[in-house]
């Protein structure tokens, strides 16, 4: 796949989970930056208010590992034991066939290896939280996981934060507005848009 067809671009957006990755990637929809959303195909359960095609593509783990199988993956990865999450080459396709840049929202290790993918068509933006206390605390704050799910989702960032300077621009996180702003310039410049 060439990473260049209609001159699209990507970026990618990773961070720990609860970081804000999420909150900004929708901010930035918002904008005039002609991006739009890659949509991941996972094996975890939906969860409530998320629509099949729009938040993700919900497969099965027997159908997730046919398609890695048939090569239709750009990135995949086993998150946790067969939960899995991935990149489908056709919703690239899809985007750049609309002649709109990519923006992806994705864990640290699959931003890792779309940067390696796309290479100088992608500008990778890692999102820290301020400190681990206040990455738990908002997650404990969201209400979308049990204590046990918290603890490992802290565990994993502690992990995941190591990774940081794999990525082309780092953000911290301590007020979302301020942090979505400056991801938009950052983007803009990158997109040639000022």
């Amino acid at each position: 796949m060439s990473a260049t067809l209609n001159n699209g671009k990507v970026i990618i957006i990773s961070a720990p989970s609860g970081a804000g990755k999420t909150s900004i990637v929708q901010t930035l929809l918002k904008k005039k930056l002609n991006l739009s959303f890659s949509v991941s195909a996972c094996t975890r359960d939906k969860r409530p208010l998320e629509k099949e095609g729009e938040d993700y593509y919900f497969l099965s783990v027997s159908a997730f590992k046919k398609a890695i199988a048939n090569d239709l993956f750009i990135e995949w990865e086993e998150v946790y034991n067969n939960q899995f999450y991935g990149t489908l080459k056709s919703e690239i396709n899809r985007i750049w066939a609309n002649n709109n840049h990519v923006i992806f929202d994705v864990d640290v290790k699959g931003g890792i290896a779309l940067k390696n993918y796309f290479r100088s068509a992608a500008l990778s933006i890692f999102i820290e939280p301020p400190t681990i206390l206040e990455l738990k605390n908002r997650l404990q704050k969201r209400g979308s996981d049990n204590m046990e799910s918290i603890n490992k989702r802290i565990a994993k960032a502690e992990y995941e934060l190591s990774f940081k300077t794999n990525f082309d621009k780092l953000i911290t996180n301590t007020v979302l507005e301020n942090a979505a702003k400056e991801t938009e310039d950052i983007i803009k410049e990158f997109l040639c848009l000022e």
